[in-house]
């Protein structure tokens, strides 16, 4: 049965088309004229908004109503998705193509605002930019949207959701991982489809630019739903957190969701810091693998020297995992982050062993996947960090990872040795006790530890990274 809103929101659909035929009609003569939106049409379809955003108001997830009330808004019909959202000036602005936004469900409305505002929250309007140059708009775009659209119900069917993903590349993608994660796999994938399906992905018309009408998008297109972010400002990226961090404190009203306030905790605790994980993978492409000697190739500085033997970069390399087992860091909190380690170092020429350490070195065994982490020793005592040094001292190490609180010796007693140093510092943490740590120091999300019983909501709408940091990767 048709509902008032429902009535409404047709009427205004049919106005939307007419707007459209009307348009065409002008520009067969001419060609230089842009689309111009009535004044009564423009009121009507914003009290339909005021209608949907009150709605948010009123539900348990009010943060979202809040929040559209301090941004502004605008009608775009050159959008391929029914919202979008931009910073122009010094305001977020709401953008809605009233041709495909009118065509979804009040509920689907709600969630489509919602599905902006997480995209907000999550700073992916500027770490959009930053992958650009290796990943192609497509991958970018539905990456993004896997990460936010986990959370929200009453999708429209077109949606780009991880089930849909896995379906149409045959691919098994994991819930709640990052955006990094998300957008190096699709691409893998996307590389895979030898067609013009998404090869043509940023092709624009000649007849596209500012001499010329603008584009009406009817359709959903999954490639151009975050075009209108090539229109940011460059702004500084602190400037951009703190207004974010402005709209978001003053959106805080009432109750929360888990995964929300995670977003929130690392928007605010990020400054601009590279997160743990993005930064173990830059250092990944740093690393050299250790050169293997052969006869069977001679020595590229002296090549008339038959008797020195020539190198190989085939060899792997050693990354070492040191983990604090002095209480400090949650069995959750580990196997998390070693999934992550090892979705990175797969991709590299690399093998992969953990240390269980406190005052000692306790346990050394190597890892190929996740199903090798062993339960980790009993035996804890206090921590010191320069036993582990000197195991990858002599091992020939070319990577240490070393989770721990940071709470261990001020100097070590053996220096490290040529090779690249992260700690990751656990939730619990609060800083390193080195005076000089020889390496980065990053800080390591906390990983709630859920109860056996489950509210079906918090199945529905919760989850959680290591890096939201969904981090502001």
């Amino acid at each position: 049965m048709e509902t008032y809103f429902d009535h409404q929101a047709n009427e205004l659909l049919d106005k939307a088309y007419k707007i459209i035929q009307s348009d065409r009609e002008q520009n067969q003569t001419n060609r230089n004229s842009k689309l111009t939106i009535p004044a009564d049409f423009a009121k009507e379809f914003y009290s339909l908004i005021d209608r949907v955003t009150l709605s948010l108001m009123e539900d348990k997830d009010n943060f979202y109503g809040y929040f559209v009330f301090q941004i502004s808004r605008d009608i775009r019909f050159d959008i391929s998705s029914p919202t979008a959202v931009n910073f122009i000036g010094a305001s977020y602005v709401i953008y809605y193509n009233p041709i495909l936004f009118l065509n979804l469900t009040m509920r689907q409305m709600e969630s489509s605002m919602k599905h902006e505002i997480l995209h907000i929250v999550s700073m992916h309007l500027k770490r959009a930019k930053e992958f650009q140059r290796k990943y192609s708009n497509l991958a970018i775009n539905m990456a993004m949207d896997i990460v936010v659209n986990k959370y929200l119900n009453h999708l429209p069917p077109y949606a780009t959701t991880l089930e849909w993903v896995n379906l149409h590349y045959n691919l098994n993608l994991e819930p709640y991982a990052s955006f990094e994660y998300y957008v190096e796999k699709l691409q893998a994938a996307i590389d895979l489809i030898d067609d013009d399906e998404n090869a043509s992905e940023d092709d624009n018309n000649d007849e596209n630019n500012d001499d010329c009408i603008e584009t009406i998008e009817t359709e959903y297109n999954a490639a151009k739903t975050h075009a209108i972010w090539s229109e940011l400002n460059d702004i500084d990226e602190s400037t951009l957190q703190l207004f974010t961090e402005k709209v978001i404190e003053a959106s805080e009203k009432g109750e929360i969701p888990t995964y929300l306030k995670n977003m929130i905790s690392s928007l605010k605790n990020s400054k601009g810091e590279l997160p743990w994980n993005l930064y173990l993978k830059r250092l990944m492409g740093t690393v050299e693998s250790n050169k293997k000697k052969t006869v069977t190739r001679r020595s590229r500085r002296q090549p008339d020297r038959l008797d020195l033997r020539g190198e190989l970069r085939s060899h792997k390399a050693n990354v070492i995992v040191a983990i604090d087992i002095s209480g400090s860091i949650s069995d959750e909190e580990f196997k998390q982050a070693m999934k992550e380690v090892l979705a990175i170092v797969k991709n590299y020429n690399h093998e992969v062993t953990v240390i269980e350490c406190d005052s000692d070195i306790r346990h050394v065994y190597k890892v190929k996947s996740i199903k090798d982490i062993k339960d980790r020793t009993n035996k804890r005592g206090s921590t010191r960090f320069s036993p582990v040094f000197e195991y990858v001292n002599h091992h020939k190490g070319n990577l240490l990872v070393y989770f721990t609180d940071g709470k261990g010796e001020e100097r070590l007693s053996i220096l490290p040795r040529g090779y690249q140093i992260l700690w990751v510092i656990s939730g619990r943490g609060d800083k390193l006790s080195l005076k000089e740590p020889y390496g980065a120091v990053k800080k390591l999300s906390h990983v709630e530890i859920k109860e056996d019983i489950l509210d079906s909501t918090d199945v529905a709408s919760g989850g959680f990274s290591m890096n939201y940091q969904e981090k502001i990767i």
